[in-house]
């Protein structure tokens, strides 16, 4: 089993999409409005990542796409802060340490970026993402930054770099 990462190029936008479906569908989270998945960027990640200051991590197994994350600068976000986005693998990928390399990838690539934080947002049903963050030193917040258009979320997170 050979993994790389590498940014995202234009031909991820299909298995990307379809990938982040499943995901929702796989965590019963496709019922809620207000979320990546209804959300019409989704199904071009690559033109949404050609904002300046943004980057988005494609990991690969044996060349196949399993997994994505990224960094972006949403709206009306503190100084400073950018937002992780799109994070979100591959059943096949998981408990392989991928998430964690493209979680530390996104965080490297942030303080380069000259962000000084990451902010994030998710829901229950991502409880394992959630515990990750938790393990990365990310802390709650208590409601929503920035504008990221994303009402459906309910968890709230941020992390000093």
């Amino acid at each position: 089993m050979k993994i790389t990462y590498r940014p995202i190029e234009q031909n991820d936008n299909l298995p990307l999409f379809e990938m982040i479906k499943a995901v929702f569908v796989e965590y019963k989270a496709d019922h809620h409005p207000g979320t990546i998945y209804s959300d019409p960027t989704t199904n071009d990640l690559y033109g949404l990542f050609q904002v300046p200051q943004s980057i988005c991590w494609v990991a690969l197994v044996d060349d196949e796409v399993v997994g994505c994350c990224g960094v972006y600068p949403t709206e009306q976000l503190p100084e400073h802060t950018a937002e992780l986005v799109k994070f979100y693998l591959n059943e096949s990928a998981r408990g392989k340490g991928i998430g964690k390399s493209l979680l530390e990838k996104c965080m490297t690539s942030a303080k380069e970026l000259g962000y000084d934080q990451l902010y994030l947002e998710s829901l229950p049903e991502f409880k394992n993402a959630v515990a990750m963050y938790e393990r990365s030193s990310f802390t709650y917040l208590d409601k929503p930054l920035g504008n990221s258009g994303h009402f459906g979320c309910n968890i709230w997170m941020v992390k000093k770099l």
